[in-house]
């Protein structure tokens, strides 16, 4: 059987080995080929920012593509980061920059609640194209745990674990797997 092909919109390597991961056996995922610029992400949704990588990449290509958007929306803070999540401590900022500005916003708050919203977004070349919403409930813990992941994995602790009990380990304390 031969898998449909698809080209990776994200140049985020992290992202790239997450959706690899969930997509082995399922399509065949190529990488975004060099020189391809990166997209600006202005759509104000994560839905748009999704579609306009993912309509980039397939034009650049003439390929189908895949790409995501994810936010984290945490409930003190009316849904900030949201759709600025990777850009939350500014566009040059690290994920331990991010981080911690998160902690600094949260500082004292007992209202830890929060949620991952992911969108992923599929273009033919024909045009038509395919979107998917997913939501990771949880909450955000009050110092960094874990050695796993990336982004704002020390922080993040769904609220069930790979075991559907409830959880108290963030994504970086958890296997590959288990995320």
């Amino acid at each position: 059987m031969t898998l449909p092909r698809l080209v990776c919109a994200s140049a985020n390597p992290h992202k790239v080995a997450e959706i690899a991961a969930i997509l082995d056996g399922v399509v065949d995922l190529v990488p975004r080929p060099d020189g391809v610029p990166d997209v600006v992400e202005d759509a104000g949704t994560l839905d748009g920012n999704a579609r306009l990588k993912a309509t980039a990449i397939c034009a650049a290509t003439g390929a189908p593509a895949v790409s995501d958007d994810t936010g984290l929306f945490v409930d003190a803070l009316d849904g900030e980061p949201g759709v600025e999540t990777a850009y939350y401590a500014g566009h040059d900022a690290t994920y331990a920059q991010n981080r911690a500005k998160l902690l600094g916003a949260l500082y004292g708050s007992a209202n830890r609640q929060a949620r991952f919203r992911t969108v992923v977004m599929v273009v033919w070349p024909d045009g038509s194209e395919l979107a998917v919403d997913g939501l990771c409930e949880g909450s955000i813990a009050t110092e960094e745990r874990g050695e796993r992941g990336f982004g704002y994995d020390p922080l993040f602790i769904p609220a069930e674990g790979a075991d559907g009990l409830p959880n108290e380990r963030t994504f970086s304390q958890m296997t590959e797997d288990e995320k």
